[in-house]
């Protein structure tokens, strides 16, 4: 083994968020463009000598091999001395990529629990680079080359379920194709764009990312800042059974917005809100919490929103396009 061969934690290379999908003069070398998953970045090292550990590293540098003993087990396919970049998906009973499955799959301690989990609910890895090969790190490569050695090591070594190769491809219309239409399956989100000539690069934002979106409706049940200058809104729907169900809150809106609304908003009495006691999040996987002011939820507004869901609620903050004083709250999508 090298002794430069890549040992956790190692930072993944990330991207920056784009609108639309770029020009092939983007990035260097041209455009390579692979869909997007929604699941958890991870990245899989096997063990250079026989009976060595395979370890499973999150983009944060912790270590979950022992949540996913069936990946563990299919490690066995793998060459040894292989680091592998890649995003760890989880389907539901209904064979469906289910990341609210994936939660509990990462966060489960007890070995019993980790077992039936995964019994259940299985595993899959979507491997889009690699690191390193027989123990050499190739992340000087440009993504081109990793790219022809991963296509070659999923072909040597017939690789199958749960180790699944990420499409890509060079084709501008086949990458509008797959963000206009296959986003809108369970788990795909958008499209990465990466330069054909790019090396691999860690803890840098050097690839470019395309969330597929759309513009939708949703009630106004509470609010950050004040009634008169409100930061951000709290957004709920109507399940059927007429309960106000919180599917997500805005990014900042601007000062335009928060102008047009400061005359709407009325403040909910006092045990008269479906949301009291209630607190929200100030963002995925924290603690932290809004300071929020319930208010009627008479109010609409449209919002521009990307496929990332979990049960309903939209993860990830969305933008506020503008604000449907026309549409009363029960023409809003029901949850």
């Amino acid at each position: 083994m090298s002794p430069d061969a890549l040992r956790p934690p190692v930072k993944p290379m990330l991207a920056q968020a784009r609108e639309t999908i770029p020009g092939p003069g983007a990035l260097r070398g041209g455009l390579a463009v692979e869909l997007k998953w929604d699941g958890y970045r991870a990245i899989v090292f096997t063990p250079s000598r026989p009976g060595g550990p395979v370890l499973l590293q999150t983009r944060q540098g912790g270590l979950i091999q022992d949540r996913f003993p069936d990946l563990v087990a299919a490690a066995s396919q793998l060459p040894p001395g292989l680091v592998l970049d890649g995003e760890l998906l989880v389907l539901n009973g209904d064979g469906v990529m289910d990341f609210g499955v994936l939660q509990r799959r990462a966060a489960a301690a007890v070995p019993r629990t980790v077992r039936a989990l995964a019994k259940a609910f299985p595993a899959y890895f979507v491997v889009f680079d690699v690191l390193q090969l027989e123990g050499q790190p190739v992340l000087a490569e440009p993504y081109e080359r990793r790219r022809g050695w991963l296509e070659s090591l999923f072909a040597d070594h017939a690789l199958s379920p749960p180790w699944t190769l990420c499409p890509s491809t060079r084709d501008p219309a086949v990458a509008r194709e797959w963000l206009g239409t296959w986003t809108r399956a369970p788990g795909i989100e958008g499209v990465v764009c990466k330069g054909l000539l790019q090396p691999y690069r860690p803890d840098t934002r050097g690839w470019l990312k395309v969330r597929a979106r759309e513009t939708t409706e949703a009630v106004i049940g509470a609010i950050t800042g004040t009634l008169g200058r409100p930061h951000l809104l709290v957004l709920g729907r109507y399940d059927s059974e007429g309960r106000l169900r919180h599917v997500g809150k805005t990014t900042g809106i601007s000062p335009t917005a928060a102008r047009q609304l400061a005359d709407r908003l009325t403040a909910a009495a006092p045990g008269s809100h479906p949301w009291d006691g209630a607190r929200f999040s100030a963002g995925w996987g924290t603690r932290d919490v809004l300071d929020t002011t319930l208010v009627v939820p008479d109010r609409v507004a449209e919002v521009s929103v990307d496929t990332a869901r979990d049960r309903g609620v939209w993860r990830h903050p969305v933008r506020l396009v503008r604000l449907r004083f026309d549409v009363p709250v029960q023409d809003v999508q029901a949850f």
